[in-house]
């Protein structure tokens, strides 16, 4: 389980998380939907140990991330905004380095490389440097990697920005099929009907904080609305609205 509990984060004057608190729980897909600037990115930054929150925890799988960032990176695969590829080294070099560094060796580096090849089609990538890739296939190299030490925690944002549409097939089955297997994955999306689809659970971001939690169906009953979206917006952005309709003419 992925647990934030009351963080908050300043850039400068700016604050762009307010006493933020949720849960990602083990064998679920949260999602965090929120609009530019509602924090999302900060939030999974803080999540990862890229940023350090001014106050609040976070702990993943029960270890907290600012007290032992190395021991939560274990348990973490992250697919960020960058890919972050080495583009002179192949496929299986890249995926081979990483794996090291996660501490696998021998037979189990074997059986974890075989299990990211076959699980993300990767066959045809395999032996190619990754210099020249579609965003396609550096989306499978990039979650190749967050996978291949078999982490039981999950963290992917805008995972399916620019990808076509088999990259993204193939990214949704991956997701479903770990979540079955008890990953907790937390990801970032624009995406309602991808949000829709595979989402246990919808977390909605406004200003800094949660203002809306439930599954997707339950945002729709509470927020009156007949669609996702609609729910979305009537929860980011309700109470902007009301000020703007309040006002005189």
């Amino acid at each position: 389980m992925i647990e934030v509990q009351s963080i908050s984060k300043h850039f400068g004057a700016q604050q762009v998380l307010r006493d933020l608190t949720f849960h990602a729980a083990d064998g679920q897909i949260t999602a965090l939907l929120g609009a530019n600037g509602a924090g999302k990115t900060s939030c999974l930054r803080i999540i990862t140990g890229l940023l350090r929150a001014d106050s609040g925890t976070v702990r993943v799988g029960k270890i907290d991330v600012a007290a032992q960032p190395l021991a939560v990176r274990r348990q973490l695969g992250v697919v960020g905004d960058r890919e972050g590829l080495y583009e002179r080294l192949t496929v299986k070099e890249y995926l081979t380095l990483f794996a090291r560094m996660q501490g696998l060796t021998g037979e189990r580096l074997r059986q974890s490389l075989d299990e990211v090849r076959g699980a993300l089609e990767l066959e045809d990538l395999w032996l190619r440097r990754t210099r020249g890739f579609s965003q396609g296939e550096r989306m499978k190299v990039s979650l190749a990697r967050a996978l291949v030490h078999r982490p039981q925690h999950l963290i992917l944002d805008e995972p399916t920005r620019g990808l076509d549409v088999l990259a993204a097939r193939l990214l949704r089955r991956t997701l479903l099929r770990l979540r079955n297997e008890g990953t907790a994955i937390l990801f970032s999306s624009h995406v309602m009907s991808e949000v829709l689809e595979l989402s246990d659970r919808v977390l909605v971001m406004a200003e800094g904080r949660v203002v809306g939690a439930g599954g997707p169906q339950a945002l729709m009953r509470e927020a009156h609305c007949d669609n996702l979206e609609d729910a979305f917006v009537s929860l980011a952005y309700g109470s902007q609205r009301e000020q703007v309709e309040g006002e005189p003419a």
